[in-house]
């Protein structure tokens, strides 16, 4: 009795009896998106749900970013959660200057996005003026559901990216608009 097992869904490649073959980006890709190695710059109340995303309730270990990093030179996901000074902005570019390429960013909560309530001269109105911004989770502070789904973005972005993007003449333009080099 012979009994023929058909996959439903086939990703694209090579294969034959025996093999299944795929391109080294889509590979790097996959391996990229389930290690990432998240910063948390966290200075306010956004940080507290972080830490309720890390227990054991949520657990963001499921989604392979369990091993949070604290040095900004083996990070490749800077988070920033709260509210950012205009005097903290110098400190959080000179930590995303310090992460090594491949590099994205999660700005949590709507401090860290848009300055929040705190429209006064002291409060840097979104981090995105000072650094580029991949995903924004929204919220006040945001639930920890919101920030899985803020970290299953970063994944989409990290699986479809190529691996030669970033020595792209756009993205070292995006960067220039930035003053970083």
């Amino acid at each position: 009795m012979s009994i023929d097992i058909q996959a439903k869904h086939q990703p694209e490649g090579l294969e034959g009896a025996g093999y299944f073959a795929t391109s080294l980006e889509k590979v790097v890709g996959l391996a990229r998106a389930n290690s990432l190695w998240p910063l948390p710059f966290a200075t306010s109340c956004c940080g507290i749900e972080f830490m309720a995303t890390m227990a054991s309730h949520y657990d963001l270990a499921r989604f392979g970013s369990e091993r949070l990093s604290f040095s900004p030179r083996q990070a490749d996901l800077l988070m920033v959660m709260g509210t950012i000074s205009k005097k903290m902005g110098p400190v959080l570019r000179q930590v995303y200057e310090q992460m090594a390429e491949p590099k994205w960013v999660l700005s949590m909560g709507a401090c860290a996005s848009s300055g929040g309530i705190f429209d006064t001269y002291s409060v840097l109105q979104g981090i995105d003026r000072i650094i580029p911004v991949d995903v924004y989770i929204p919220g006040c502070p945001p639930r920890p559901e919101q920030v899985l789904d803020g970290i299953l973005k970063i994944q989409e972005l990290t699986k479809s990216e190529a691996i030669r993007r970033r020595d792209t003449p756009e993205y070292k333009a995006l960067l220039a608009t930035y003053g970083i080099e």
